[in-house]
């Protein structure tokens, strides 16, 4: 919302932030210019590198691509613990499923029973060892 202050940067500023957020944002004014409001509408696009899409009445709408996000990954990063839910149904068919959540941590694996079993690093064979 722009106010009888007008374009402010703290405006400025909190419109390029909900850019970057959404892409596609509606600001009202509250002014009864209309000259005014067209001026503030090419101003912001010009200065936030954004598209003017409309304006209609006190209502300004600005468009501009959202950036991709960068991720930085860790290369030595191993898994983290994660929580797994174990079902385990009757044996006579009609009772409850026993429900059992359980923290598995990144060298663990869940076996086919339900049990929980470390990962254990594959075994090579004695002449393979020696090739390397």
């Amino acid at each position: 919302m722009i106010g009888g202050d007008g374009l402010t940067p703290a405006v400025t500023k909190e419109v390029d932030a909900a850019l970057r957020a959404h892409g596609l944002i509606k600001v009202r004014v509250f002014s009864d210019d209309r000259a005014a409001r067209e001026e503030m509408l090419a101003t912001l696009s010009d200065k936030l590198d954004a598209a003017p899409i409309q304006h209609i009445g006190k209502l300004l709408v600005l468009w501009r691509p959202i950036p991709e996000k960068i991720v930085a990954r860790d290369e030595d990063a191993k898994p983290g613990p994660r929580t797994v839910k174990i079902v385990k149904f009757s044996k006579s068919g009609n009772g409850k499923p026993q429900i059992k959540k359980v923290n598995v941590l990144g060298n663990q694996r869940v076996a086919q029973g339900g049990e929980i079993k470390r990962a254990k690093k594959r075994i090579t064979s004695v002449k393979k060892k020696a090739l390397d």
